[in-house]
């Protein structure tokens, strides 16, 4: 299932969102212009390397800030177009409503501490490998996580690849992301028994999808008060007309 919209009016424009979005563009097509060599040491610079996270965490006061800082940096890279174009496509459809949610400044915390989260919960359940994990996608799994404790409900138009005869439908987000966090689970299940270290960083979206959830919890009330009053508003304005 490919989210390609979703039916949640805006209060705001996501600057915040829209931000995010041009900067990992950005970065990636820098990256892109770099000779493979060069490339490869920006990747061990930036990305966050479970072995040296899991010993800074064990030795904090040897521990050097670049260690800490990769699990911000880290989230700004990506391992192709594809990597990219999947998790900005997600990061557009959902990530707008949860800056309408959260205001600008608390979106942006909100979506670097799900990548934080995600980075850790990654570290901690392959070991101390030396391969760098890079991506958005488990700020972008708080995102998620966050979208369907708010919004359930709300329609979600998604492309389902059928040969070469999409199927176009509309499905409530409680199902699109619902199936999204089974999936990840149990493909990082499956990675559990694998002696390699390396391809998707499945528990990077699980961690940061619990993250998103739980994160998100103080804001349900806020949320659904400003939901409530702009249907109250709307059923006036209705009834009423406006001047």
């Amino acid at each position: 299932m490919i989210p390609i919209s979703d039916t949640n009016p805006l209060r705001r424009f996501p600057i915040v969102n829209w931000m995010l979005i041009a900067i990992n563009v950005i970065v990636f097509l820098y990256a892109w212009t770099l000779a493979p060599r060069v490339l490869d040491a920006f990747v061990l610079n930036w990305g966050v390397i479970p072995a040296n996270l899991i010993l800074a965490l064990a030795r904090p006061f040897d521990a050097t800030p670049m260690v800490w800082l990769t699990l911000i940096t880290s989230q700004f890279l990506h391992a192709g177009w594809i990597h990219l174009i999947g998790n900005m496509l997600f990061l557009w459809v959902f990530g707008d409503n949860i800056e309408d949610a959260l205001g600008h400044w608390m979106y942006l915390i909100f979506y670097l501490a799900c990548g934080v989260v995600a980075g850790l919960a990654q570290a901690f359940v392959v070991g101390p490998v030396s391969l760098p994990s890079i991506g958005a996608s488990g700020a972008i799994a708080g995102i998620l996580g966050a979208y369907l404790v708010l919004y359930p409900w709300k329609r979600i138009t998604i492309v389902i690849p059928v040969f070469i005869f999409p199927w176009v439908l509309d499905v409530p987000a409680l199902i699109v992301l619902g199936w999204w966090f089974v999936q990840q689970y149990f493909y990082g299940a499956a990675t559990l028994s694998e002696t390699a270290a390396g391809g998707v960083a499945f528990w990077a979206h699980i961690g940061g999808f619990i993250a998103g959830m739980i994160g998100i919890l103080p804001f349900v009330g806020s949320v659904r008060r400003r939901r409530r009053s702009k249907f109250l508003f709307d059923e006036f304005d209705t009834r009423h007309g406006s001047i």
